[in-house]
């Protein structure tokens, strides 16, 4: 019977020890750190966040989405973040490269169809034990 009444407590209390926090972190911040960890940005390709000005479009080539998550034991929310943040940002520069393109616009934060669109922050989700964010832009090609 002890038995039973501790398989019950621990199957109640799970779900409530599970966490699944939205934090907004600012983009600046993770390019910077960007440079350090093991998947950097590509300064070929440019990245365009929310709807800030920018250069003049010669072709659109598509919208794609990036969802990217990390293990987040032993750091902080925000280094979990900003490590999830950029494998998403550098998997977007891949498919722009793959695609024939120079440059990702509009990219803004769709963590769990949650959309979030700013120039300056991303939203991410925090968890117990991982981090995920998911950011979708569109791939396009600048000119000079």
């Amino acid at each position: 019977m002890k038995a039973l009444l501790w398989l019950v407590a621990l199957v109640v209390a799970f779900p409530a020890a599970a966490r699944d926090d939205r934090l907004k972190f600012p983009v600046e911040g993770a390019l910077a750190k960007g440079q350090n960890y093991k998947e950097k940005i590509d300064p070929q390709i440019k990245l365009y966040f929310g709807k800030q000005p920018r250069v003049k479009v010669a072709k659109s080539i598509g919208e794609w989405t990036s969802n990217k998550k990390t293990n987040a034991f032993n750091k902080s929310d925000q280094e979990a973040c900003d490590i999830a943040f950029i494998s998403a940002a550098v998997s977007l520069q891949d498919r722009a490269k793959r695609e024939g393109g120079n440059a990702v616009i509009n990219i803004h934060s769709v963590y769990k169809n949650d959309k979030f669109e700013s120039a300056s922050e991303y939203l991410c989700g925090a968890g117990t034990t991982v981090a995920g964010v998911a950011l979708r832009g569109t791939v396009v090609t600048i000119g000079k």
